[in-house]
C-alpha cells in the first residue's frame, strides 16, 4: 500500500509536471499570431524551417554530442514525426481546408495516441480517455467550426497525416526514452536539426526568400527560435519523459485555445458563447485525461483486526476431567 502523504505528493507532482508540459502546446498556439503580425508574408516553410533548424544547431553546440549507433535513425524518426513531417502537413491542412477543419481534424490525435499506447507502450484503454477523446474533439469543433465547409481531400489527407505523425512522435518518444548520458537539451537539439534538415529543400524550393527583414522579423524569428522552439520543445519531451503519453496528447489541445483567445485579445475577432462553451469542455477533457493517484485502500481494510492463531490445546475442563480419572 502507497502511504497517503506519498500519495499526495506524487499527485503533487503530476499536476506540476501537466501544468509545465502543457505551456508548450501554449506557446505553440501563439505561433499564429506572431507569424501573420510579425513575419515576412505568405512563407509559412520559411517559418517553420527558421523555427526548428536555428534552435537545434544552436542546443547541438552547447550539448557537442552527436548520436551514436542506433540513435542515428531513432533521432532522424522522432525529429521528422515531432516536428519535420507534422509542421508540413500541418501547413498543407492549414492552406487547404478552410473554416478550421485543419484544427478540429487535429483534435482525434489523443485518439490516435489512446490506440498507440495500447499496442506498444501496454498503457490500458480506459473508458474516461473515450469520453475525454470526445469531448475534446467536440470542444474544438465548438471553438473553431464556421458554418459549412467544402472538404479538399489532399488537405483532409494532410490533416489526418499531421495528427498521426503527432500521435506516432509521441508514443515513439516514450518508448524509447533518451540514451543513457545524453541530456535533454541535447535530445531536444537533435531533433530539432533532424525536423529542420527535412523542412529546408521544400522551403527552398516551394518559396522564395525575402527581400530583406525588418526589425519585427528579427524579433518574430527570435521568438519562434527561443520560445516556440528551444524551450517549448524542451518542457515537452521532459513532460513526455514523466506522464503518461496518453496524459500528454491531451494537452496539445491547449493550442487552438490559446489561438483563439490571442486573435480575440490582439486582432479583434470575435468570442462568442458557443466558443466559450468549447473552451470549457476542451479544459475539462484535458483534466480528465491526466494520470489519477492510486485509490487508498479501505478504512476497513486498513483498520482490519490481525490475524490471531487458534490454539489446538484441550481445553481446562477435560484437562482436569482427566487427570482425576
Amino acid at each position: 500500500m502507497i502511504p497517503a502523504g506519498l500519495r499526495q505528493m506524487k499527485s503533487r507532482q503530476n499536476v506540476l509536471t501537466s501544468a509545465l508540459t502543457g505551456l508548450a502546446p501554449a506557446v505553440w498556439g501563439s505561433t499564429y499570431l506572431v507569424t501573420t503580425e510579425l513575419l515576412p508574408p505568405d512563407r509559412p516553410l520559411l517559418a517553420t524551417t527558421m523555427r526548428a533548424l536555428p534552435g537545434g544547431l544552436i542546443l547541438l553546440a552547447l550539448g557537442r554530442k552527436l548520436p551514436v549507433g542506433i540513435w542515428w535513425w531513432r533521432a532522424l524518426v522522432l525529429g521528422v514525426l515531432n516536428i519535420g513531417a507534422f509542421n508540413f502537413l500541418l501547413f498543407v491542412a492549414a492552406y487547404r481546408l478552410p473554416g478550421g477543419i485543419a484544427a478540429m481534424i487535429m483534435s482525434a490525435q489523443p485518439m490516435f495516441v489512446v490506440i498507440l499506447a495500447a499496442l506498444f507502450l501496454g498503457e490500458r484503454i480506459r473508458a474516461i480517455h473515450a469520453l475525454a477523446c470526445a469531448m475534446g474533439t467536440g470542444g474544438v469543433v465548438l471553438l473553431v467550426f464556421r458554418g459549412t465547409a467544402s472538404l479538399d481531400t489532399i488537405g483532409v489527407l494532410a490533416a489526418v497525416g499531421g495528427a498521426l505523425c503527432m500521435a506516432s512522435g509521441i508514443t515513439l518518444t516514450k518508448r524509447w526514452g533518451r540514451p543513457e548520458g545524453v541530456g535533454l537539451l541535447t535530445f531536444t537539439g537533435w531533433q530539432l536539426t533532424a525536423g529542420g534538415l527535412v523542412l529546408l529543400p521544400f522551403w527552398l524550393s516551394l518559396e522564395d526568400l525575402p527581400d530583406g527583414l525588418t526589425g519585427s522579423n528579427v524579433i518574430g524569428f527570435a521568438y519562434l527560435i527561443t520560445l516556440g522552439a528551444v524551450l517549448s520543445y524542451i518542457v515537452w519531451f521532459r513532460g513526455i519523459e514523466r506522464l503518461p503519453a496518453v496524459a500528454v496528447s491531451f494537452l496539445a489541445l491547449g493550442s487552438p485555445v490559446v489561438a483563439t483567445l490571442l486573435g480575440y485579445l490582439f486582432k479583434d475577432e470575435t468570442l462568442s458563447a458557443l466558443q466559450i462553451v468549447g473552451i470549457v469542455v476542451i479544459f475539462l477533457a484535458v483534466v480528465l485525461g491526466q494520470p489519477r493517484p492510486p485509490k487508498p485502500k479501505s478504512e476497513e481494510t486498513r483498520s482490519a483486526p490481525p490475524r490471531t492463531t487458534v490454539s489446538h490445546l484441550p481445553d481446562q475442563p477435560a484437562l482436569e476431567q482427566e487427570r482425576s480419572g
